[in-house]
């Protein structure tokens, strides 16, 4: 049994205090399972007393009445129990997770993972380890919701190999990928689908305005690299002090063998044999994983087979090797592995299913979409102009994000009041885009309600089986403060300089 978490006794600075309060008064709180259940009883109740209140606001995109609905009328009441398995089967993290577990699961019970890791962190500086895990964890969320499944536990194996904390590799690869969703050095689905809302919020003023995926760029470049500084230093200068020295097991790595390192070669085969696949159905014009029409893989059958892709790239090389190391021996074999790394997702199973049900009821009752509009219109009538006024709209988007986790959906809703208002002001959409997507991104690691926090729960729990969700967000927490104050001193000096925000697109119109 691992030994419980014990932050490190040392002098405590005003921010430990803080974070000790957080920790305290979050695991004071029921399990996470309990509290989702809550959450889901309390939104019923809060909806019917909405309605009956009359809560309503228009969506400035469709400029239809949303209204609040009680879920507690009888046709409600009749759906609850009916979709409660559709909302549990369909809840969108939950294939992902349990898909690419059966792929690192194997690779890690074949041996793989462990071999891999002796060879690639012989002779490698730990301190090196901390600032790739992080630019990796950053770049991965081009990847979209693959890497919040992979990067996590990988981090924690990577930290712990070389005497690190795992549970500051979680913190920080979590923190990286959810945190650093605005920044990158590739353009990927999420600018495609944004740059998509901002497009029809901008012709509310001009009916010939295009918007361009990349609007945003230049900015995604520098904040790659500001963001991997910044995640570095709180991981080393805060995260790691407070959680000390880890107590629980931890795996000694010894000399490859003759035959691990055959093994290796031979999964380093299947993996180059594999990316050759997907290269075939990639790369050529008409591949058959590009858009048959456009040609795209923006948009494409690729990016939507990922998961999929993600799990097979694991899989392969992980059979090559057992096979060649005789962990694996047969089929049954390989089958055990998959089956022992799905028992280890019991209780993240639990808490996907209270929480589908939660997120699915938020949604029905429209409190979200409605708080979400209103608190736009009061951000838009209370006077603010130039960098207050899109300071405000960061803060603005990082509040709601606790309770609206989608990026898109949030953007489908505001950037019809944000997109219009800062047009009339001077200001062009990608400007206003980028506010919101920097808001959109700071808290996306302390939120419980992103989908895939739980996630990062049942992994640090492997470390700590009795980790509450305060340790969890008091670990997480000073990644969303000093990511706040980097990205907001960076976008001032972007205003101030007036530097160009991608191909063709400037602050002002």
């Amino acid at each position: 049994m691992n030994k419980p978490l014990v932050i490190n006794k040392r002098k405590v600075s005003l921010l430990d205090r803080f974070l000790n309060f957080i920790e305290k008064a979050g695991n004071k709180l029921p399990d996470p399972a309990t509290i989702f259940l809550g959450l889901s009883i309390l939104i019923i109740l809060l909806s019917h007393l909405a309605e009956i209140a009359g809560w309503q606001a228009v969506n400035p995109a469709t400029k239809e009445v949303v209204k609040a609905v009680s879920l507690l009328r009888r046709e409600n009441v009749v759906r609850i129990f009916t979709e409660m398995v559709n909302n549990f089967a369909t809840f969108p993290p939950l294939g992902l997770v349990l898909v690419v577990m059966m792929g690192v699961g194997v690779a890690e019970y074949s041996g793989l993972i462990n071999a891999l890791l002796r060879k690639l962190l012989s002779g490698t500086s730990a301190s090196f380890i901390v600032p790739a895990v992080i630019l990796i964890g950053v770049l991965g969320n081009a990847a979209g919701d693959s890497a919040l499944i992979i990067m996590p536990p990988l981090a924690a194996m990577i930290f712990l190999s070389v005497g690190r904390h795992p549970l500051a590799g979680i913190a920080a690869a979590y923190a990286a990928v959810a945190g650093g969703f605005s920044a990158n050095l590739f353009v990927n689905m999420l600018d495609v689908l944004l740059a998509g809302f901002t497009e029809k919020a901008a012709q509310i003023i001009d009916p010939k305005y295009i918007a361009n995926p990349a609007m945003n760029y230049y900015f995604l470049i520098a904040s790659t690299f500001v963001i991997t500084l910044v995640a570095t230093w709180v991981t080393i200068k805060i995260v790691e002090p407070r959680l000390g020295n880890y107590e629980g097991h931890k795996e000694e790595f010894h000399p490859l063998s003759e035959k691990e390192i055959k093994a290796l070669r031979v999964a380093g085969i299947a993996a180059l044999a594999y990316i050759g696949l997907i290269a075939y159905w990639t790369l050529p014009a008409n591949a058959l994983l590009r858009d048959p029409k456009t040609g795209s893989l923006i948009i494409s059958p690729f990016m939507k087979s990922l998961v999929p892709i993600m799990t097979g790239f694991f899989l392969f090389p992980a059979i090559g090797y057992g096979i060649a190391a005789g962990t694996i021996k047969s089929d049954k074999d390989l089958a055990a592995q998959m089956s022992k790394a799905m028992s280890t997702m019991g209780s993240y199973i639990v808490i996907a299913f209270l929480a589908a049900q939660f997120i699915t009821f938020f949604n029905w009752s429209n409190i979200g979409t409605i708080l979400a509009i209103k608190g736009a219109d009061f951000l838009k009538n209370i006077g603010f102009t130039g960098l207050p006024l899109l300071i405000g709209i960061i803060i603005f988007s990082c509040l709601i994000n606790i309770l609206v986790a989608s990026a898109s959906a949030k953007w489908a809703v505001l950037g019809p009041v944000f997109v219009p208002m800062l047009m009339l002001l001077g200001y062009s959409p990608a400007f206003t885009q980028l506010a919101y997507r920097i808001g959109d991104s700071i808290t996306n690691p302390i939120t419980p309600l992103l989908a895939y926090f739980p996630m990062a729960l049942s992994s640090a729990r492997k470390y700590d089986e009795n980790l509450g969700m305060g340790t969890l967000i008091s670990i997480l927490l000073p990644y969303t403060i000093y990511f706040a104050l980097a990205w907001i001193l960076l976008f001032s000096i972007w205003y101030f300089l007036n530097l160009p925000l991608g191909p063709g697109n400037m602050i002002h119109l």
